[in-house]
């Protein structure tokens, strides 16, 4: 019996030794994969980080005093009284709501257009999908400050031509004034911004649907499933994380709206941003320590709509690394 035990014990240990080994294998080829990665992004996350860094903290030190340029000799530490007074002022949870408003909008449209346009291009013909990319790719490739002059022109009630076109709809005639009021004024922007990021979004959405394999939606098509079924219960939750990519992209993008709102209403008639208070207060009535505060809370936030997106979303990205 002790000598079937004595036997019985380095089988055991000699058939654990090869997955030992292949443990260690695996964690020295990730470590060399690792050091692999810091050695080719070290270089550009360096400088990244420098270059941004800087400015965030600078921002973050400048936000604890009281700093007009015009006076600089009365430059005083006051801590955090600036971001009293950012969250106890009106125009800021004004601006807020607008900001979240804009993003949310914009987002959830741009969500469903990119969609359906990655299924045309998925389902194309291959000829013909080089040519849809790159004609997609043209609103996106358009610099932001020239397809907003564009728009302004398209809907200015002196030169634009979408009142003459659109008159035979009620409540638009040629007298029209498009930035008079907030709620067009800010339909103008949202369109504007949907135009020409909805490509981003439709891109980023097929190479999701480019990961989902195609036996899938092969099985539940011969299982009987219908195309709504196919869609919610195979397609969609195989892209979960090129959804959340695309999400969390824009959303970070749509909520630091600037140039749209600066050329068209200029924060007019309610229309006013986070990123164009923060802008007005540094910039046009030079209160450097107040305008800093503001970017730092722009800044944070930004930071929690990301991790809320990156929570909310539950997707592990370095599990769907390609191999």
């Amino acid at each position: 019996m002790s000598s079937t035990a004595t036997t019985a014990i380095p089988a055991a240990s000699a058939a654990q030794a090869p997955e030992k080994q292949g443990r260690r294998r695996v964690s020295e080829r990730t470590r060399s994969e690792r050091r692999l990665g810091w050695i080719l992004a070290g270089p550009a996350f360096i400088i990244m980080v420098a270059v941004t860094i800087y400015p965030i903290l600078q921002a973050f030190y400048d936000s604890l005093f009281s700093f007009r340029l015009t006076a600089p000799g009365e430059r005083r530490f006051i801590g955090l009284q600036n971001y009293g007074v950012v969250f106890s002022d009106s125009v800021f949870w004004r601006d807020l709501g607008v900001t979240v408003l804009i993003t949310v909008i914009t987002v959830a449209v741009e969500l469903v257009l990119g969609f359906a346009l990655a299924l045309v291009m998925n389902n194309a013909l291959k000829r013909m999908r080089g040519l849809l990319r790159t004609a997609i790719l043209i609103p996106y490739g358009t610099i932001t400050v020239v397809s907003a002059f564009a728009w302004f022109y398209m809907f200015d009630i002196n030169s634009g031509y979408v009142n003459t076109w659109f008159s035979w709809l009620p409540g638009i005639g040629p007298d029209f004034d498009w930035f008079g009021s907030a709620a067009p004024a800010l339909f103008v922007i949202m369109a504007s911004e949907i135009w020409k990021t909805t490509p981003f979004i439709s891109l980023l959405l097929l190479s999701g649907l480019a990961q989902v394999p195609s036996e899938l939606t092969e099985a539940a098509k011969v299982d009987g499933a219908s195309w709504w079924e196919r869609m919610s219960r195979v397609i969609i939750p195989n892209m979960r994380a090129a959804i959340m990519v695309a999400v969390l992209f824009r959303a970070l993008d749509a909520f630091r709206i600037f140039d749209n709102i600066f050329i068209m209403t200029n924060g007019a008639y309610g229309t006013e941003t986070l990123s164009l208070l923060a802008y007005r207060t540094s910039i046009g009535r030079l209160e450097i320590g107040l305008g800093s505060a503001v970017s730092v809370v722009l800044f944070l936030l930004v930071i929690l709509i990301a991790i809320i997106a990156i929570k909310g979303f539950k997707v592990d990205l370095a599990s769907r690394g390609v191999k």
